[in-house]
């Protein structure tokens, strides 16, 4: 059934023969040993051998010649060898994070088939045109909520060197989740850089975001606030946690996230207030530098305790986004570093691409927002219900 000379191989080559021969056919304008061929015009010529690669391994073919040489096949084009499938099943596998040289041997082991690590780059480069109409497609008016995180990568700049790449992600006001694009920086970003990205987003449509969740980026909130000016920016509170813990012993950590946990359900801002003061007379000896932490970010981090609950749960952190970025992460991570940032972004936009295909994903989350949008409207005075007329 499979493998080399086996009937899926056979099978594929009778049908790519038999078409080819429906072509010839088309283009002469009659059948094989048709009188009509023998009139003195363009008639068939022979044919010459090729072998493509299927999906079903290497396929060794005959292609019918014309005299004048003016056919050109459809189906397998002059100078192919690969067919659509092939390279849709190697950028697949990209996406999944395997390197060209895992994709090779794949290829070798499953196909039977040799094909360079240069020709699988070859095949991947296909998606960059994609890519580059993606990252400028006309965006919706509003969102409810925009995510903005940041992956590290490893890039070749004449020595490796740390990236970040910013993954900007939405929530539309239909609950579905949505990407707005990819940016990679240099690690200096500041208002400027920021300015630069959201005005971007603003030119292609987006004239109202209702909140912005990040991770303490220097200089984002100043840029949101001249794009944007009734835009909330909102500290994820996962963040804070996870770098209050950097400065603490292990064995403190319990009782300093029961002690913040406090702060961050606290009912109101006042409250919260009184219970961040309770937690730095209890560790500001020990731990200034996790106090401190906290009074840089307050501004930040208490806009979600003025709302409902319904937004507090949604906003307070940017676990929306993280989903997303462990599967960017798996699939740079084989790759050690990237050759130049377009080869790092060509990497994250594949595995981008190939999130949730069934859909079952989108659906959970659509679900999971429908109350949260519900009190996103009437807190933000029927923002939302007027963008959907």
């Amino acid at each position: 059934m499979t493998g080399e000379g086996g009937l899926l191989q056979q099978l594929t080559k009778r049908l790519l023969e038999s078409a080819l021969e429906g072509e010839i056919t088309d283009h002469l304008g009659y059948d094989k040993q048709d009188p009509a061929g023998k009139d003195g015009g363009n008639s068939r010529n022979g044919k010459r051998s090729k072998t493509v690669l299927t999906d079903v391994g290497p396929v060794e073919i005959t292609v019918p010649r014309d005299r004048d040489g003016s056919f050109e096949p459809k189906i397998v084009k002059k100078r192919q060898k690969r067919l659509t499938g092939v390279d849709e099943m190697v950028i697949s596998l990209a996406a999944k994070g395997l390197t060209t040289g895992e994709v090779q041997a794949h290829l070798a082991e499953v196909y039977g088939a040799e094909v360079s690590r240069q020709t699988i780059s070859t095949i991947t480069d296909k998606v960059l045109e994609g890519m580059a109409e993606w990252q400028n497609r006309p965006l919706d008016a509003v969102y409810p909520v925009v995510f903005i995180d940041a992956i590290h990568v490893k890039i070749r700049d004449g020595a490796v060197a740390n990236r970040p790449i910013y993954v900007a992600l939405a929530v539309t006001v239909e609950g579905r989740r949505e990407i707005l694009g990819l940016w990679a920086g240099d690690g200096g970003e500041g208002a400027k850089h920021w300015l630069h990205i959201l005005t971007e987003i603003k030119n292609r449509g987006v004239n109202d975001v209702l909140m912005l969740v990040c991770d303490g980026l220097k200089g984002l909130p100043e840029a949101v606030e001249t794009v944007w000016p009734r835009t909330v920016v909102q500290t994820c509170v996962v963040h804070l946690l996870r770098n209050s813990f950097r400065y603490a012993a292990r064995q403190d950590w319990d009782k300093i996230a029961r002690l913040l946990k406090s702060v961050y359900t606290a009912p109101t801002e006042e409250a919260a207030l009184e219970r961040f003061a309770e937690f730095a007379d209890a560790w500001s000896r020990k731990y200034p530098a996790i106090v401190k932490l906290w009074e840089n970010a307050w501004e930040e981090f208490t806009p979600f305790l003025r709302f409902d609950t319904e937004i507090r749960r949604i906003v307070c952190t940017t676990n929306a986004i993280e989903s997303v970025n462990a599967r960017i992460r798996r699939a740079v991570k084989a790759r050690g570093h990237f050759p130049s940032e377009q080869a790092a972004l060509k990497c994250v936009y594949m595995a981008i691409m190939s999130l949730d295909p069934t859909g079952k994903g989108q659906a959970r989350w659509t679900m999971r927002w429908k109350t949260a949008l519900n009190a996103f409207d009437i807190t933000f005075d029927s923002r939302l219900s007027t963008a959907r007329q």
